[in-house]
């Protein structure tokens, strides 16, 4: 299996598929072993036995759908009318905006892509720095990773065996304090940009209410489906799929039942992807864990480390890179299950270690030089690659202080859970 390392690292870096890199890892494994490969056939069947992945299609599905209808420039209305008149209102607007879409469709580059068609002239035209703009979009998009209904949150869940509720609960002070620290240096930023998007007006907000009521009771009754008991984690999915489909297609009529199909196979080949790597995971991470893969790690980890707080940094570290080369999904599903037995004996708390893993990995979206939110937003924007580069470092940094701040603090992602 040693062996055969440098191969398999090969066939990822000329481009084969991550599940064909697992699968053959796992081969290799079970075939040195002498254990017949109808085993993986088996572990991968496994996962038809976890009610709680129903979630994972059906809020992406929701989060498609929201994403093609007029519910972003909805959005965007609500939170003007209620931020708007703040100074550098617009930029803490985008950022709100952001946040809150990307909970709901789990991945940044659709709320690039979505939003950042409303957003980007909109600063523009209010007199924002062309690359204070581009900056904000981009880093905005990975925001929201941390609050529910957040795709990530639900697999590290899965993956971790912790509870889903507990991560929802402890994404939400994490979440708001990346907010803020963006927001302040918003402010700061254009401090001598004055001039409100506009004054405030309870007209406004009444009338932005109105327009956006069909998307308001949404997370009110997700969230609070959940933790009042009534819905488990995926019948709240399957309830804010039926609902959105309802209200988008039959009432508010934005998306044609032509549409429709499309709209499905985009968001289920997202689907499908997490669901055979998850599969081709399962298979591998077992054959690692006969192999005793995790405790030769922890024997490793604790030759270089004797603390706590020095595993956190080197995590922190790691994880950086990681994000940077791969997408959060394959990496909630190869890396947890090997990092989290060596937290455990740090004395780190799962639930913690899943908020640090995936607001690290929310950095990892900008973080040079392949990001993917950078090319994304390279593509949308028509820059150069460069020019996002320099745009996104400011906001890089503030985020990097927020990572730093929610992994050696852990008492805010845990004291919603403690009360």
């Amino acid at each position: 299996m040693i062996a055969a390392a440098p191969l398999l690292i090969l066939l990822a870096l000329l481009g084969a598929p991550l599940f064909a890199v697992i699968a053959a890892s796992a081969m290799l494994g079970f075939m040195q072993e002498g254990i017949d490969l109808q085993a993986i056939a088996i572990e991968f069947y496994g996962i038809a036995e976890m009610p709680i992945l129903l979630a994972i299609p059906l809020f992406t599905f929701a989060g498609y759908l929201l994403s093609e209808s007029g519910a972003p420039r909805r959005l965007v209305r609500l939170t003007s009318a209620l931020l708007g008149w703040m100074p550098a209102g617009l930029a803490i607007v985008s950022l709100a905006a952001c946040a809150f879409f990307t909970a709901f469709t789990g991945a940044s580059g659709v709320t690039i892509i979505a939003l950042g068609a409303l957003l980007f002239p909109a600063l523009q035209q209010a007199g924002y720095p062309e690359k204070f703009n581009l900056g904000l979009v981009t880093s905005a998009g990975s925001l929201g990773l941390l609050f529910a209904p957040s795709l990530p949150l639900i697999l590290y869940g899965i993956v971790a065996e912790v509870s889903i509720e507990d991560l929802f609960l402890a994404g939400v002070l994490p979440g708001f304090l990346m907010l803020v620290m963006l927001s302040g240096y918003s402010v700061w930023k254009n401090r001598a940009l004055r001039t409100p998007l506009a004054d405030f007006s309870w007209q406004e907000v009444r009338l932005a209410v109105l327009e956006a009521k069909w998307e308001i009771p949404l997370p009110i009754v997700v969230l609070g489906g959940i933790y009042s008991g009534y819905f488990a984690i995926s019948e709240a999915a399957a309830v804010t799929a039926i609902y959105v489909l309802f209200v988008d297609v039959l009432i508010l009529r934005e998306i044609s039942m032509r549409k429709l199909p499309d709209i499905m196979r985009e968001s289920m080949v997202l689907v499908g992807g997490i669901l055979i790597i998850l599969g081709m995971s399962l298979a591998s991470t077992n054959y690692m864990i006969d192999a005793g893969v995790p405790q030769k790690l922890l024997e490793y980890v604790s030759t270089l480390v004797s603390s706590q707080l020095t595993f956190l940094l080197l995590l922190l570290v790691f994880l950086l890179v990681l994000g940077a080369i791969l997408d959060i999904f394959s990496a909630i599903v190869l890396v947890v299950p090997l990092i989290l037995p060596v937290a455990l004996q740090f004395g780190v708390h799962p639930v913690h270690l899943g908020i640090v893993f995936l607001a690290t990995m929310q950095l990892g979206y900008i973080t040079p030089p392949v990001g993917l939110n950078l090319f994304i937003a390279s593509y949308r924007f028509e820059r150069p690659i460069v020019e996002l580069y320099l745009s996104t470092l400011p906001f890089f940094f503030f985020l990097l202080i927020s990572v730093a701040i929610i992994a050696f603090w852990p008492g805010l992602s845990m004291y919603l859970l403690n009360q």
